[in-house]
């Protein structure tokens, strides 16, 4: 579904700030900890499609998807600004505070549906399982653009692009699952042959991953 003209001008002015990149930097690492820790697999798109529709609503409230709601909330306020409502009821902020919740455990679980899919096709494709770093680069691109190649001549994560989506579409109640879909779509085309070769000279093990705001994570490995 395209984006409504509110979402439009709420993501643009939005600037987020480095502690907010930081909590979902967090959100992120613990989610794809608990993911290859895990025996979930997914072998197609439909399988994954089927998975978030059957299991609405499961995923736990960590510690680390509350330390970034209660963060990000104070956004809540300059989204809905952005967005050209001229008063924002306290109601409505807490409300939205509540959403943002719901959005980031629903986001979780999407972002773990398509990094399963995509290890699945590594592993079937090259024999062997994805670079930890590769997999959530992939998975994060895919998830905020679906319809872009991912770009993976570097492995610095979006989080800051991940952070606005997740506080915008929790303020104003937007459903990301449409986009989820469309990225699941595009996991199950990717050309997972041509990825390997081009990130066969990225970042050496122990090198940090590098956010886009420049915040540095110490790779897997």
């Amino acid at each position: 579904m395209p984006e409504t003209q509110a979402e439009q001008d709420a993501v643009s002015p939005l600037a987020i700030p480095r502690a907010v990149e930081r909590a979902a930097g967090d959100v992120v690492h613990q989610a794809f900890e608990r993911l290859l820790s895990s025996d979930l697999r997914v072998t197609n798109a439909a399988e994954a499609k089927r998975l978030l529709s059957d299991h609405e609503d499961t995923e736990e409230m960590t510690d680390g998807i509350q330390r970034f709601v209660g963060i990000a909330t104070p956004l809540v306020r300059i989204a809905f600004r952005g967005a050209r409502f001229t008063r924002v009821p306290w109601v409505l902020v807490a409300s939205s505070t509540v959403s943002l919740g719901v959005t980031v455990r629903n986001g979780v679980r999407e972002l773990r549906a398509i990094a399963a899919l995509l290890a699945h096709r590594f592993e079937k494709e090259t024999g062997a399982p994805p670079d930890p770093a590769l997999l959530r680069k992939l998975a994060l691109e895919l998830y905020l653009k679906p319809r872009r190649t991912p770009d993976v001549s570097g492995l610095r994560l979006p989080l800051a692009r991940l952070a606005r989506r997740w506080i915008v579409s929790g303020a104003l109640g937007r459903n990301t699952r449409g986009k989820t879909e469309k990225a699941l779509d595009a996991a199950e085309r990717l050309d997972i042959a041509s990825l390997q070769r081009s990130t066969s000279t990225s970042l050496p093990s122990g090198r940090p991953d590098v956010s886009e705001t420049g915040g540095t994570r110490r790779r897997d490995g």
